[in-house]
């Protein structure tokens, strides 16, 4: 089951929507580190780990906070705020629900929804794991975690820790993160179970913020093919560039200052229960809080100038101080009507966020050279301050009526209120012209779809979906005297699921057709502009087939066409240009072969293809398409050697295994600079379950 897909309780294959869920297993075999790299093998999805905003995707068309990121099924803020850098190590699945999905997640879920989920506890006999893992950047990972049932009747409990360190292949970059987890169930009848959680997540960078785009008459010999083209007028100086490039000798370079930190820790309490009611009525509850310090300190713009063949730096300092409080009560109830079962899930979801952002009030600046920069440090530091409050109240309704064994209909619908409250001081402390101000929306958005297994195993389904989010979806950059509409959004997706031959293959289809309007597009120096609508169509095929016992192929690929339309501005129009990071064709295959010797072994290779995108609105810029490949292989020692361990698994692993150089994300609001994706790295592994 996908939570996040629906509260019905149903399966992935009973969800008239494209819905993967990425498990645990999945993301072990294929060595997934974090859940950028979860994304990356996920049907049309890409990711870039930007600094400004880590764990961002693209899906369908639609990125950054066009897309819900959910925590366990709960929203914590818009992504381009709130997302962080995050190991797999803890997580259960990460699951991906495409299209408009506001019935869902609430405001914001334009694009879909990615939810991840933590380990959870199970009953039965206590299961231990652990791994270590070393790669060739000198990166380190490490993991312990535990669950099962305990010797008080009906108590389980799951228990989990990892600590990594990943370096960047650029100078002086990396990450390091420590996620602690823990939950308690403890079924105190047949009709009532009682829950609690903790989480407590940190990560440490120094960031890596990309490379520069450099005139290719100025790189001469030093100019590269295949990662960037076209011809770009900075967006920071001025200066015409003419055709660009990156230049081979900043492939490592690091330009931030020396004191630089991207620092974030964040702590959950979670906790609810479940109560059977009566036959086919139970009342499911969660309570929550969360809170999260996050801090940005560092040089954020890197932008060549034609003028003085320097690079541009400007230093960008900013804080977040935030609090969520919510709870959400699900009332679930399974009945006859009129002959045909009918499930019906009432949703009643509530929650109060404060968020303080202090920030920068001046930007140091300074030029450095392109090759082998003086980093430096940040200097001088003023601060003004900036508050949001948003309180959110919904009721929804979700309903499955089955008309027939094998026909469903399946639809919902959400009421829901948003008020925001904003203000703004300067450095002095005096509130800035047009704060506070308030605005509230209250938008109804939903579901309506059906299900049909024609014959078992094989699902048609259809859905017409709606979602709102509030405009620009950046509390902090939207300005009392921009136009404070909502952003809405609707899509019509039809497609096929398909399970044959004993559970030994699948295969998924989809087609679907999103439009969004009043949307609001980032420009660089963190401004935004009134775009008017983004249409975006596509398709999407995955298949997987186990041939033999032995061998396992599998692929998918998704075509998107996303436009805009309406974009007019002063001086031009970007109708009909593609929105940033987009690619038109995603495409990812692999296959794997276990030889079943005493210590059996297991080959494999995985294949990645990323198609031409943009940088910015303005489509001069092509972040060039790439194909990388990674290979592995891993042994299953037997128990017989370690007589103490169940499971015993040794893995090696290369990853980008031709070494080829592109570039991964471009952030809109920095179109001066790219970041690159890493080299060929190596990685060796181990793993025990007891």
């Amino acid at each position: 089951m996908a939570t996040s897909a629906s509260r019905l309780g149903l399966t992935v294959r009973e969800v008239p929507a494209t819905v993967e869920v990425i498990s645990a297993e999945t993301i072990r075999e294929q060595g997934y580190r974090t859940v950028s790299d979860v994304a990356q093998g996920a049907v049309g999805v890409t990711a870039g780990d930007n600094p400004a905003e880590p764990s961002a995707f693209s899906m369908r068309g639609f990125t950054n906070s066009q897309i819900n990121i959910l925590y366990n099924g709960i929203k914590i803020g818009p992504q381009n705020m709130t997302s962080r850098i995050m190991d797999t190590a803890n997580l259960e699945a990460v699951e991906f629900l495409k299209g408009p999905a506001s019935l869902m997640s609430g405001e914001g879920a334009s694009g879909g929804t990615v939810n991840f989920v933590t380990k959870q506890p199970h009953t039965g006999p206590v299961q231990n794991e652990t791994f270590f893992s070393y790669d060739s950047l000198n990166s380190f990972r490490s993991y312990y975690g535990s669950g099962g049932s305990t010797n008080v009747q009906g108590l389980e409990y799951r228990f989990d820790v990892s600590r990594s360190s990943l370096n960047g292949f650029a100078d002086d970059t990396g990450t390091k993160t420590l996620d602690v987890s823990s939950q308690l169930n403890y079924r105190v009848s047949d009709n009532l179970k009682l829950w609690g959680a903790i989480e407590y997540r940190e990560d440490r960078s120094k960031a890596y913020w990309g490379v520069p785009l450099v005139p290719v008459a100025y790189s001469g010999s030093h100019a590269t093919t295949g990662i960037v083209s076209g011809s770009y007028v900075s967006n920071y100086n001025g200066s015409n560039l003419g055709p660009v490039t990156i230049d081979d000798r900043t492939f490592n370079t690091n330009y931030n200052v020396l004191d630089n930190r991207n620092v974030a820790q964040e702590v959950w309490l979670r906790g609810g229960f479940e109560l059977k009611l009566a036959p086919g009525l139970i009342l499911k509850s969660q309570a929550y809080g969360y809170g999260a310090e996050r801090t940005w300190f560092n040089n954020e713009v890197e932008a060549f100038n034609a003028n003085s063949n320097l690079v541009d730096r400007e230093h960008f300092y900013v804080a977040h101080s935030q609090r969520l409080v919510g709870n959400i009560t699900d009332l679930t109830w399974d009945t006859n009507i009129a002959g045909f079962d009918n499930r019906l899930v009432t949703t009643f979801a509530a929650s109060d966020l404060d968020f303080v952002r202090p920030g920068a009030a001046n930007f140091p600046h300074d030029l450095v050279s392109l090759v082998d920069p003086v980093r430096g440090y940040y200097g001088l530091l003023t601060i003004q301050q900036q508050t949001a409050r948003i309180d959110n109240e919904a009721l929804s309704f979700e309903d499955r009526l089955k008309l027939t064994r094998s026909f469903a209909l399946v639809g919902g619908l959400r009421v829901e209120h948003i008020g925001l409250d904003r203000n703004s001081t300067n450095v002095s402390g005096l509130e800035k012209a047009g704060f506070p101000f308030s605005k509230s929306w209250t938008p109804t958005t939903g579901r309506i779809g059906y299900t049909w297994e024609a014959v078992p195993g094989l699902t048609f389904f259809s859905q017409y979906a709606t979602g709102a989010d509030v405009s620009a979806n950046n509390i902090f950059l939207l300005a009392p005297t921009q136009p404070l509409d909502l952003t809405t959004s609707r899509t019509y997706e039809t497609g096929v699921k398909h399970l044959f031959w004993d559970n030994r293959a699948e295969w998924s289809f989809s087609a679907y057709d999103i439009l969004r309007k009043n949307v609001y597009a980032a420009a660089g120096g963190m401004q935004l502009n009134i775009a008017g609508r983004q249409e975006s169509k596509g398709v999407e095929l995955a298949a997987a087939v186990r041939v033999t016992d032995a061998m396992r192929l599998w692929g998918n690929i998704a075509y998107v066409d996303a436009r805009y339309a309406d974009y007019d501005f002063a001086g031009g129009s970007f109708s009909g240009n593609t929105p940033p990071n987009v690619p038109r064709i995603v495409a990812n295959a692999g296959a794997s072969y276990r030889f079943f010797t005493p210590w059996p072994v297991e080959l494999g290779v995985v294949e990645r293809h990323v198609g031409d995108r943009y940088n910015t609105d303005a489509n001069t810029v092509t972040l060039n398409a790439y194909t990388i490949a990674d290979v592995y292989a891993f042994v299953d020692i037997p128990k017989s050697v370690f007589s103490a361990v169940e499971q015993t698994r040794l893995t090696f692993r290369v990853r980008n295994i031709t070494d080829k150089r592109y570039a991964i994300w471009g952030d809109p609001f920095y179109p001066d600079q790219v970041l690159l994706g890493a080299p060929r790295t190596y990685e060796i592994s181990a793993a025990f379950k007891w």
